[in-house]
């Protein structure tokens, strides 16, 4: 599965122009070339409709009911279970990526010797927390640098027997290079190493099977690639972790009972079954979970398989054309994004003078990374391609 869908770019029988679109189904206005998924997703119109819905709704709180502190959380694990191939048990919603790391750093035990494997310029939200939980219980930060072609092998080489955890993304967040995590899982069990993956640029538009990959945690904000709202993220944790896992915080709502209020003062030791201890605070998010039910039930029509296999025609023939005018890009990635670097560097207020030209991309590193979705059109690859030229060259 990995070959056929993260495959090197630039293979001309992957190209299938006029690259079908569904344009329709974003609130995008003409003329915009959005191309900053990576960033922060553009907004489905179903995913509005469900928003301005929950602002009415809880315009009369009298009309909420008991039920419904526990209904919409329910239906929000079960499409994100059902889209990594996981049991809705081992769903918990959590507000960020760093909060669903804070949990595997608070359980997941560390001793004087050991190691934590991450890459080299990590996004900071699974790196932060590894790194307070070195300094305190005597553990190492291991970085993997990509001083070849493939930073998977990199990862590889830095696991040994005092590896405690491998902390890793399923592709780099600055250009998309591609990170084999059911290879990395593989090696990280054979050490008896925890696998720890930050999904947040990939899943949703990369198809994520846990049963695969094997992570004992599994976190992903909400609002990039799951086109969902800011603010609303999700946990996988293995079930090996839910019986005696200790969570961030003690929230009421996540206790055995909690959903019989006339008893809620009848304080209980038993947590919630499953993951549900994980969860944060006001996990019921009222105004945030019909927006993000509205956006998974999308990505699982659209399916990840598809989506990836459809935005890998369009950075293909991205990465095609911009190698000819110079650009270098990486040789193992993923389909749905790409960093672009140019051989002279990339001139100040780049970015903003696209964004002036209605092209909108982002600098993350040395390159430009440029991360479309189902909106994006040839007309947005051409449109970026000559600015790129006048711009850059």
């Amino acid at each position: 599965m990995s070959e056929d869908l993260y495959g090197t770019a630039g293979d001309e029988s992957r190209m299938s122009y006029p690259m079908q679109t569904d344009r329709e189904a974003f609130d995008i206005p003409v003329g915009v070339a959005y191309l900053n998924c990576a960033n922060m997703a553009p907004r489905l119109k179903s995913v509005s409709v469900a928003g301005h819905g929950a602002v009415d709704t809880l315009a009369a709180p009298w009309s909420v009911a008991a039920g419904d502190w526990f209904a919409g959380s329910a239906a929000l694990r079960r499409l994100f279970a059902g889209l990594i191939g996981a049991r809705e048990d081992s769903v918990a919603l959590v507000p960020s990526v760093s909060y669903g790391v804070a949990v595997a750093a608070r359980n997941i035990p560390l001793r004087d010797g050991d190691n934590i494997v991450v890459l080299d310029r990590e996004y900071p939200s699974n790196y932060y927390s590894w790194a307070r939980a070195a300094r305190q219980s005597g553990a190492r930060i291991r970085v993997a640098a990509l001083t070849g072609t493939s930073l998977t092998e990199a990862v590889l080489a830095l696991i040994d027997r005092t590896t405690a955890v491998v902390a890793v993304p399923h592709c780099r967040w600055t250009d998309g290079a591609f990170v084999d995590i059911v290879r990395i899982g593989e090696a990280a069990r054979k050490h008896g190493a925890a696998l720890v993956i930050d999904a947040s640029q990939s899943l949703g538009a990369c198809p994520l099977d846990v049963s695969e990959c094997k992570p004992d945690f599994l976190a992903t904000v909400g609002y990039k690639w799951l086109l969902g709202p800011y603010g609303l993220g999700y946990l996988y944790v293995d079930e090996r972790w839910h019986a005696d896992g200790v969570p961030v915080e003690e929230s009421w709502l996540h206790r055995d009972g909690s959903d019989n209020f006339a008893t809620l003062a009848d304080y209980t030791d038993a947590y919630a079954a499953g993951a549900g201890r994980f969860n944060q605070g006001e996990s019921p998010q009222f105004y945030l979970q019909p927006m993000a039910i509205a956006a998974l039930s999308q990505v699982s029509q659209w399916r990840p398989a598809s989506i990836q296999r459809r935005l890998r025609e369009w950075t293909d023939a991205l990465c095609e054309r911009a190698g000819a005018i110079g650009f270098s890009f990486p040789a193992e990635r993923v389909g749905h994004m790409v960093g672009l670097r140019s051989p002279h560097g990339l001139p100040d207020g780049l970015v903003e003078r696209l964004r002036g030209e209605g092209i909108h991309v982002a600098v993350r590193g040395d390159s430009i990374r440029v991360s479309p979705h189902l909106h994006t059109t040839e007309q947005d690859l051409n449109r970026l391609l000559n600015a790129l030229r006048t711009r850059t060259t």
